[in-house]
């Protein structure tokens, strides 16, 4: 149910095939395949023909960058995850909102799928791409400033911030030195620093062992320290009757940024992988495994704390840590406390496998969170955790009472692909979330975005999903996974159909729409086109907006779009309104 839909690997550079098939999410699946079956493989599945693209549309070397502009860091803008860029940073307001236009586009090489959350610093927009390429573009014009290649898909959003010959004290540098990188983690679970001026290496660590590790969730920055959560692929490996399922544990990493040094380490199940049972034809199964951690942690500067959310076991027995919100120490990695949400959810891929020889024998419903924990401070000064499930519950904790819980709200019905999978957004009052609930046979079904009042969890007002002008189209959908955006007064939001809608946080009707799901004209000179918009939401700085458009177990897309306020191509948006089931006023 993740592997790409065909119409996307047709679209795939065969370099990109061939990487997952020898050192990517494939090698399990081709570990007995010859080197030129796999190069068959790749011929058939890849875009025919597929050209080699010279990069053209580098920066002039003496383009300056604007003095002091305000930043988008990391995934989540903040390091509670909240996704909220306040107004003097977002430059956009709902009076300039008839005047946001596409600025610029730029197309991601031999890719059929855009998966970073994008990343503003200094003038620049950083973000990572499917066949590991990290690029460094100008955020105003979108010239190239530089490349790096990575080994593997990379998910994250790139982290910046300072790095020291020695250690940080209180943001300092202690002995004078310091100069500025770029972080994020790939596929292969590697970690990398970059030299932000010039994108050459620093350093390259693989934290954890484990063959299946891999980092999806983007790596967080707090001073001398970078926290990395660790995810896998042995949940998909197991759909292999043959594969020996499950020994693989999630965990977060503190490393130091000077050198990548590991400085903690934090699993999220305590107790080693032991040999629990046999099958007939001699696979020997391990346990406990799973809760992985698909997300970026939140840090919790008061309490000193990090937290990450986990997902579900793999094998048995099951845990009390997956399906769950763990509290690490944030200098120490000692485990403070943990709450889990859902018991016993044993899943893997065997489970929706022809052959079901790896599925629990009493498995969950893959209910795991792929949302971040989003923190935030209420107007009496109290404090609230949430954490959104992909079973289209919500929960809201107390950080402060070790995880006690405050309320929960449900939102829609749940499923594999259901509920809320990336996360929503938040401000001092409300918080909204946009609703999957994806329907593999029925493209009308899924969608919608709600308001929630932080106090009580109530429903302040729903705004139901259009009726998707592509459903006729492979992987078009209602549903909405992406992570939406929220500036003071306007919440911006994607959908599978490819459509980028911007509601009124008030009462949710929609007031512009861009349907990205066409042909771009781009910076760089390569053929790009947008797609379902999933995985990674808007970043928005000075007054320009920018998203990353296509997916690959949806409609594919392989195009940055840039928009501005102050004008730009010709491309039209729709200024209009949504259905919208109205109640109590949002902010």
């Amino acid at each position: 149910m993740r592997a790409p839909e065909p119409e996307a690997l047709h679209q795939m550079a065969k370099s990109s095939i061939l990487a997952a098939l020898n050192s990517g999410r494939m090698k399990w699946e081709a570990r007995g395949l010859t080197k030129a079956q796999k190069n068959a493989i790749a011929i058939y599945v890849a875009a025919p023909d597929s050209p080699v693209v010279t990069i053209t549309g580098y920066c002039a070397r003496d383009l300056d960058p604007p003095p002091n502009p305000p930043v988008w860091a990391g995934w989540g803008a903040d390091a509670g995850n909240s996704r909220f860029q306040p107004a003097d940073a977002a430059g956009i307001d709902r009076n300039q909102l008839k005047n946001l236009k596409l600025k610029w586009a730029f197309g991601f090489p031999g890719a059929a799928a855009t998966f970073g959350q994008p990343t503003s610093y200094d003038g620049r927009l950083f973000v990572g791409s499917e066949d590991g390429t990290v690029y460094a573009l100008d955020a105003a014009t979108g010239c190239l400033w530089w490349m790096f290649k990575a080994s593997a898909t990379v998910k994250t959003a790139i982290s910046i911030g300072n790095l020291s010959s020695g250690n940080l004290v209180s943001g300092s540098p202690a002995n004078g030195k310091q100069q500025t990188a770029a972080f994020f983690g790939d596929t292969n679970g590697n970690v990398y620093a970059l030299k932000v001026e010039d994108g050459s290496l620093i350093w390259q660590v693989h934290p954890e062992a484990h063959t299946a590790a891999r980092i999806t969730g983007s790596p967080l920055l707090m001073g001398t320290r970078l926290y990395v959560p660790i995810s896998s692929g042995e949940e998909g490996a197991s759909a292999d009757p043959a594969y020996p399922c499950c020994t693989f544990r999630g965990s977060v990493i503190a490393l130091d940024t000077a050198s990548g040094k590991q400085v903690w380490k934090g699993y999220t199940i305590a107790e080693d992988p032991q040999p629990t049972r046999k099958r007939p034809q001699g696979v020997q199964y391990w346990g406990p495994s799973g809760a992985a951690i698909w997300s970026a942690p939140t840090a919790d500067v008061k309490r000193r704390a990090i937290y990450v959310a986990t997902g579900n076991n793999y094998s048995d027995p099951s845990t009390d840590m997956s399906d769950a919100v763990i509290a690490f120490d944030m200098k120490t990695g000692k485990k403070l406390w943990s709450r889990q949400l859902t018991a016993k959810d044993v899943w893997n891929s065997g489970c929706v496998a022809e052959k079901k020889d790896n599925c629990p024998d009493r498995r969950g419903d893959d209910y795991d969170f792929g949302a971040p924990p989003l923190l935030r401070s209420l107007a009496d000064g109290r404090r609230i955790l949430l954490l959104a499930q992909k079973s289209g519950l919500i929960y809201a904790l107390d950080p402060d009472r070790r995880g006690r819980l405050m309320w929960k709200s449900r939102i829609g019905h749940g499923g594999p692909l259901g509920g809320i999978e990336w996360g929503g957004a938040a401000s001092g009052r409300y918080a909204y979330f946009p609703l999957s609930d994806f329907d593999f046979d029925n493209p009308n079904v899924g969608g919608g975005v709600f308001a929630l009042d932080l106090r009580t969890g109530k429903q302040v007002w729903h705004s139901a999903p259009p009726k998707p002008a592509c459903a006729a189209q492979y992987g078009c959908s209602a549903a909405q996974m992406a992570p939406p955006t929220l500036i003071p007064g306007i919440l911006f939001a994607g959908s599978l159909d490819g459509h980028l809608r911007a509601y009124d946080a008030r009462h949710g009707d929609v007031i512009w729409d861009f349907d990205t799901a066409a042909d771009f004209k781009t910076t760089n000179g390569v053929r790009a086109h947008g797609g379902s918009l999933n995985g990674a939401g808007p970043a928005i700085v000075s007054g320009m907006l920018f998203v990353n458009t296509g997916y690959t177990n949806a409609m594919p897309g392989n195009v940055l779009l840039a928009f501005a306020v102050d004008g730009g191509e010709t491309k039209k948006a729709s200024v209009r309104t949504g259905k919208v089931v109205r109640g109590k006023q949002g902010m």
